[in-house]
């Protein structure tokens, strides 16, 4: 059997990507390795009230908590309290969202195959295997939405994202303040730790990092007691992959490199990713143009979208690297006072960040701080 589209990954963005093409009048399977969708969960499941939006689930079945701010705690002791006063984002239930994604696209008329595996591309041929053996199934449009060890991409040998980390979290019992976020900058001196109450009694801790990300995660979780449970790692692709279209094939998601180098999070890109590879893939259907020139339409879609703001996320993410621990401590002290507190609650979005950073930028104290970033060519970007 041949499709118009084929989908390969039945996370967020795949799901996105099967309900809108299905949506759009095209034959679509999605397929997925595992067996059942949402899991393994890989994803700290924190979302901006703009990324549970963008889902567009019929309910909120999957939010586990809301919340409003978030603390950010330095290693010497710095806090810096921040409240928007409303919901700012959403703790979720990963393996609810995704379900809810994927029935919502096979709904629109999308079929979806589990417990089959993507192994090679050959032309417009898929070939898998899984339940139901060896296949080999057509296509006109392939979207990967593999994830971040991207088959697709490594049989296509592209280049890949910039820069991999490791994460690891777990669910532990834990009592904090159920409207803010924990942030500790800290606890990994490539990224951040994070502790997300996720409903009464229960807390979700995790770190990412380049190295010894075990050993860290272990001495950190351990400040917040014992009992963890669901423990889950993960990898986390920052930086944009150099193509994102090849051979009828358009990347979305994490298997392009599409999270957020400032927070990790990738389902607000994905899904926007999605769509616009969503798009793409019914004109060249509708004009029977599949060839690479037809398809880097969609690179100027998502470039339009939200490149910018993740060229500028990568820059603070390379800049993050260069900050030793008393420089992160005085940058939070340099924020916290009431006008700059203000400033964050007004105009922080953690889709994006471009517009609140160059509101801090004329900040003489923060200016002073984050020099080097404007050495790095940050300043190109406003």
């Amino acid at each position: 059997m041949k499709y118009d589209v084929i989908v390969a990954g039945a996370g967020p963005a795949g799901s996105a990507a099967a309900r809108e093409c299905a949506a759009l009048g095209l034959s679509t399977l999605c397929i997925e390795e595992h067996g059942t969708i949402g899991y393994p969960v890989q994803c700290a499941g924190l979302l901006s009230t703009a990324a549970f939006a963008e889902c567009r689930v019929p309910s909120e079945r999957s939010v586990l908590n809301k919340v409003t701010g978030a603390r950010v705690i330095s290693g010497a002791g710095t806090e810096l309290l921040i409240d928007a006063g409303i919901t700012k984002a959403v703790v979720v239930d990963r393996g609810t969202l995704d379900r809810e994604m994927a029935e919502a696209a096979a709904d629109a008329g999308a079929g979806f195959r589990l417990k089959t595996a993507l192994y090679d591309v050959r032309e417009n041929t898929v070939f898998t295997r899984g339940v139901n053996g060896h296949e080999e199934i057509g296509f006109r449009i392939l979207i990967a939405a593999d994830g971040p060890r991207s088959t697709i991409a490594r049989l296509y040998g592209m280049q890949r994202a910039r820069t991999y980390l490791a994460g690891i979290q777990a669910d532990m019992p834990g009592t904090c303040d159920p409207r803010y976020v924990r942030i500790y900058p800290d606890a990994s001196p490539e990224f951040f730790g994070w502790s997300i109450p996720t409903g009464p009694g229960r807390i979700r801790v995790g770190m990412c990092g380049r190295s010894q990300v075990m050993e860290r995660f272990a001495r950190f979780a351990g400040k917040f007691g014992s009992g963890s449970s669901h423990l889950v790692t993960g990898t986390l692709p920052l930086g944009v992959m150099e193509r994102t279209y090849k051979n009828r094939t358009l990347f979305v998601g994490d298997a392009a490199g599409f999270p957020k180098p400032t927070s990790g999070g990738g389902i607000y890109t994905g899904i926007r990713s999605a769509r616009h590879a969503a798009a793409v893939a019914a004109i060249a259907c509708e004009q029977e143009t599949y060839e690479d020139a037809a398809l880097a339409g969609y690179e100027n879609r998502w470039q339009a979208d939200f490149g910018r703001e993740l060229v500028l996320g990568y820059r603070l993410f390379e800049m993050r690297q260069k900050m030793p621990a008393e420089d992160i401590d005085a940058l939070l002290r340099a924020l916290n006072t009431p006008s700059l507190l203000r400033t964050i609650e007004e105009c922080g979005d953690m889709d994006r960040p471009g517009a609140l950073i160059k509101k801090l930028l004329v900040n003489p104290a923060v200016l002073r701080l984050v020099r080097p970033l404007l050495q790095a060519g940050l300043h190109t970007l406003f």
